[in-house]
């Protein structure tokens, strides 16, 4: 196992100190300062090392180990955890890459962002409890210009805590969840729809022209991470998959 004697942990003064010792770990993680496997240092070396009180170091690698970045074990102790096989972009579409792919410029329009428990409207649509924060989010994200797909999405703040202050002012929801998050299983759905006529507005078509409906969910362990609703004008988009005996190829 690789020790973590060489990397320290840096505190940037901001907010609840086991938010803060949180955060510092979990940047380390992500960056592959502490890849898998890497030995955490104990709660009375962390205690030592950070001035912070066993309870305050304590919360922080609980939710650390919540968010599947760590494993705490009795004997062997805390170790970095591996991420899961198919946390990859092959399953997860990056939209500025999907769109780069056809050879024009990306870009993207917050339209609205509105956080707190969601509406009963809104629980229905995602198909979440209302007893829990949530980011609802829409998004226009275009190519040269022309709209691309239209993206409605939710994220689970108890889950992913840093997208309480996040902006998304230079990377859109979807890619930064990639950097920032875990996730363990997805369900996905595709389906053909009519566009209503405020969708059909922003995405440059007539109202009832057929679109594509692309519906995803992801969760790490057994908590929902994110739910996103994209809505991509049938006429210009086709989805192509290739795969073989064992899966995606």
């Amino acid at each position: 196992m690789t020790d973590t004697r060489g990397e320290a942990i840096r505190l940037d003064g901001t907010g609840p100190v086991y938010d803060q010792i949180r955060r510092a770990i979990r940047d380390l993680i992500l960056d592959g300062s502490w890849p898998p496997g890497t030995t955490v240092p104990p709660e009375h070396a962390l205690m030592e090392q950070l001035g912070a009180s066993r309870m305050t170091v304590h919360r922080a690698l609980v939710q650390l180990a919540g968010e599947g970045l760590i494993n705490r074990r009795r004997r062997s102790g805390t170790t970095v955890a591996s991420p899961p096989a198919s946390h990859a972009m092959l399953d997860i579409l990056s939209i500025p890459d999907e769109v780069r792919r056809l050879g024009q410029v990306y870009g993207y329009d917050i339209l609205s962002r509105q956080d707190g428990r969601p509406s009963a409207e809104l629980a229905e649509r995602f198909a979440v409890r209302r007893a829990r924060p949530v980011a609802h989010l829409s998004l226009l994200h275009r190519g040269s210009g022309q709209p691309h797909v239209l993206e409605e999405r939710i994220i689970h703040l108890d889950t992913v805590p840093d997208a309480r202050t996040e902006r998304f002012a230079t990377t859109p929801p979807g890619d930064w969840l990639l950097q920032n998050s875990l996730w363990s299983q997805a369900e996905h759905a595709i389906s053909a729809v009519a566009a209503a006529s405020a969708d059909a507005a922003l995405l440059g078509i007539a109202p009832g022209e057929p679109c594509l409906l692309v519906e995803r969910r992801t969760w790490n362990q057994e908590a929902p991470v994110t739910a996103v609703r994209l809505l991509y004008p049938g006429a210009r988009h086709r989805f192509v998959g290739r795969f073989g005996p064992y899966g995606a190829v």
